[in-house]
Order: structure tokens, then C-alpha cells, then sequence
């Protein structure tokens, strides 16, 4: 007999109450999800989260009294080892960059599709990050804002090459487009070829930078002035 899947444990954080509801009653289709709380508030999120001990925390942003992205630390500290994912409906490229500095494993919107968050949840597991591809330019403009550069004291030696290099001059336009946020889709229709070839040549350039997940290959991009 094939041994099934532990189950993923879930804490769902959000003040409105049929959203927790509604949520719980979508994870609850998938037999490897088992939702093992809920709570309103930060505090507690705080207190359920030392209870239960959640694989997953789903984390709204717009809570009451302290923010989801001010509540990250202490629940992170609660259970050091669960990966908490935003679910919000904040677009705003402040509150991801702040979520993201704050150690949360993933930013997406509340716009998601129920596979598409099952799915996400499956990669956080694996230790993946994930963001909403939404949200993948303001992560490069957030991100951008952050390095812009400062009066410069030292000279700094010379940098080493670039990993892009290592990229086919076709693989460097679709890491373009993944940098300017553009979907598998999108990224298929500018440069005129199949969707499935888009999804191979993107495997072929997270493994080629040694990269995890498109946010980081649109960093890497950004960083040595491909976007």
C-alpha cells in the first residue's frame, strides 16, 4: 500500500470571520491540508500559533491593532519552523518587501485561485518562495529602491562576472520578461513561441543561477542591469 503524505498542518489569520471560514472550507478539499486553527488578531495568531505548532501560517496583513508584516517576528519566534505566507489584499510594494525582510516565505493575494494557493503551499513546504506574480515588478522596483546607490566613500574592487553569462541570448529575453513581471504567458506572446517552451527555458535559468524561485532570478536580472 502507498504511504500517504503527512498532513500539512495550516493556522488561517484574518479578522473577518467568513473569510476564515470560507478558507477553512476551501483547504479542507484537499485531504493533505488539515486546518488546525484560526485566529483574528495578531495576539491571537501569537497564542494559537505555540498551541498547535502549524506547518503553515496564512497571514493577512490588515489586522487589527498590529499589522501582519509587524506581527511576523513574534510568530517566527512562536514556531521558528513554520513558513508563513501572506495572503492579502494589499498590492502595496512596501508591505512585500517589508513581509519579505520580516521572514515570510511567500506574498500573494487574496485574488488567488484555490489550486493555485494549494500549490503554494506545497512549495513553501519544500522551503520555496513564492510570490504572487502580481507582484514580481513591484518586487524588483521595492527592491531596486532599496539599492540605489549612495554617495560613494570607497572604491570597491571590481565585481565578479555575471552569472548571466551563463544564460542563451533566449533564455536572457525570457529572464527580462520574468523581471518585468510578465507571466509565462505574456513572456510566450512577446517573443512568439510556445508556452511550454517559455516553462522549460525558465527551469533551465533557475537552475543555471542556482535559484529557487523567480523572484530571485528577477533580483539576479536587475542586479546586473538586464531589466
Amino acid at each position: 500500500m502507498t504511504e500517504l503524505p503527512p498532513k500539512i498542518r495550516i493556522l488561517v489569520v484574518d479578522d473577518h470571520t467568513l473569510f476564515r471560514r470560507g478558507l477553512t472550507a476551501l483547504l479542507h478539499r484537499d485531504p493533505q491540508f488539515e486546518v488546525v486553527g484560526d485566529a483574528g488578531d495578531a495576539g491571537e495568531a501569537q497564542r494559537r500559533a505555540q498551541e498547535l505548532k502549524p506547518d503553515v501560517i496564512l497571514l493577512d496583513n490588515h489586522l487589527p491593532g498590529v499589522t501582519g508584516v509587524d506581527a511576523l517576528p513574534a510568530l517566527r519566534e512562536a514556531v521558528p519552523a513554520a513558513r508563513v505566507l501572506m495572503l492579502t489584499v494589499s498590492e502595496d510594494e512596501r508591505d512585500l518587501a517589508g513581509a519579505l525582510r520580516a521572514g515570510a516565505s511567500g506574498y500573494l493575494l487574496k485574488t488567488i485561485e484555490g489550486d493555485a494557493l494549494a500549490a503554494a503551499i506545497r512549495r513553501a513546504m519544500r522551503g520555496e518562495s513564492i510570490v504572487a506574480e502580481e507582484m514580481t515588478g513591484k518586487l524588483v522596483a521595492a527592491y531596486c529602491d532599496a539599492a540605489a546607490p549612495q554617495p560613494a566613500q570607497v572604491v570597491e574592487p571590481a565585481a565578479p562576472a555575471s552569472p548571466l553569462h551563463a544564460l542563451s541570448p533566449r533564455e536572457q529575453d525570457i529572464l527580462r520578461g520574468i523581471a518585468n513581471g510578465q507571466g509565462n504567458k505574456e513572456i510566450a506572446r512577446s517573443l512568439g513561441i510556445a508556452e511550454t517552451t517559455v516553462k522549460i527555458h525558465v527551469q533551465h535559468i533557475l537552475r543555471k543561477l542556482d535559484v529557487s524561485s523567480r523572484v530571485q532570478a528577477a533580483v539576479i536580472a536587475v542586479e546586473h542591469g538586464l531589466a
